[in-house]
């Protein structure tokens, strides 16, 4: 009997060890942290372009983090009912995980935000990706910790395009007495307006049927909005002017952020860098693919020139003024200027 017992008792220590160096094991493969789970929002469908990148993302940082950290990514706004200004408090709170949204839309609670979207403020691409990873860029980055919110980075968005049905734009006049909808923003405004065109603010979701309708003659966005709103549909004319930027802003809670290791942070922050470049190739290509589909649906296509695109650099110029005022900080907006070589 005392012999059966301690075979029983030796069978016990050996599980027990076994299942020591099993929970070992597993400590060592979530060395990063205890798993935790997220959902990010994006305000755009399931197959435009920021959701595609933020599934991405997640995908990379569930690899880098051996599995400790996951992300669920839901799209089109559904987390906090499409208002984007409810979103940003949602994240502060906490009631939201993660976040990508427009940096035009942070501008509604930090005015610095206004200026990446000064129109012809950036030369290309190039410039914009060069001022968002600059000090510059980190600087209004880190300013949404007001907000209660953790910036891990900037992905980049296509610059805005115009279409129209009257005519192609390839100057200034070519805009004048044109009926464009855009954004109920003064940075659009002003700038249309000194081009001499109509500007209407109209919610977006109305300008399908206000262009069929004809009581607007064009409107402005990324490529990608105007393949994925059908708006070729309905305008004869696509102008690649490059006449605006904006970015996302890649957010989580900050009180979530802060319970994370130091690991498992900068993994979200290392990921979030890696997924600009990704998106920003990923863009590139599905802009060429945009424009050939396009074409072929009887949209005609032009490209502003270097010499034409300075036409419009000096509308903009003239709005400095007033966007200056928008921005409400003197400073930042001066070191933008330089930043681009564009001082006042």
């Amino acid at each position: 009997m005392k012999k059966f017992l301690s075979v029983v008792l030796a069978m016990v220590l050996l599980l027990a060890v076994s299942a020591c160096s099993s929970t070992t094991s597993g400590e060592e493969k979530s060395s990063s942290g205890k798993k935790v789970t997220f959902t990010l929002s994006t305000p755009d469908p399931d197959e435009a372009s920021v959701s595609v990148a933020a599934k991405e993302f997640a995908k990379v940082v569930a690899e880098k983090s051996n599995g400790s950290i996951e992300i669920k990514v839901h799209p089109n706004g559904t987390l906090y009912g499409g208002d984007p200004s409810a979103a940003v408090k949602q994240l502060g709170a906490g009631s939201l995980d993660m976040l990508v949204l427009s940096t035009s839309l942070y501008a509604n609670f930090i005015p610095e935000f206004s200026a990446i979207s000064i129109p012809y403020l950036f030369d290309d691409k190039d410039q914009f990706v060069s001022f968002l990873n600059s000090d510059l860029g980190g600087e209004l980055l880190s300013s949404v910790s007001e907000l209660d919110i953790q910036g891990l980075g900037y992905w980049t968005r296509d610059f805005r395009q115009i279409t129209n049905s009257k005519n192609p734009i390839t100057k200034p006049e070519d805009l004048e007495g044109v009926k464009l909808r855009v954004p109920n923003n003064p940075l659009w405004v002003e700038f249309f307006k000194g081009s001499g065109a109509v500007t209407t603010p109209m919610d977006f979701a109305e300008v399908y049927n206000a262009l069929q309708l004809k009581t607007i003659d064009g409107q402005e966005n990324p490529i990608g909005v105007v393949t994925s709103a059908k708006i070729y549909e309905v305008q004869k004319y696509l102008t690649l002017s490059n006449h605006m930027a904006d970015g996302w802003v890649v957010g989580i809670n900050q009180a979530k952020f802060d319970k994370l290791s130091e690991e498992q942070q900068k993994i979200l922050t290392e990921a979030s860098k890696e997924i600009q470049g990704w998106a920003l190739d990923y863009d590139t290509e599905e802009a060429k693919t945009a424009v050939e589909f396009l074409e072929k649906e009887g949209v005609k296509v032009n490209e502003l020139t270097k010499e034409q695109q300075e036409q419009f650099v000096e509308v903009s110029k003239k709005a400095y003024p007033t966007f200056k005022g928008l921005v409400k900080n003197d400073e930042f907006f001066g070191k933008l200027l330089e930043f681009v070589g564009k001082s006042e």
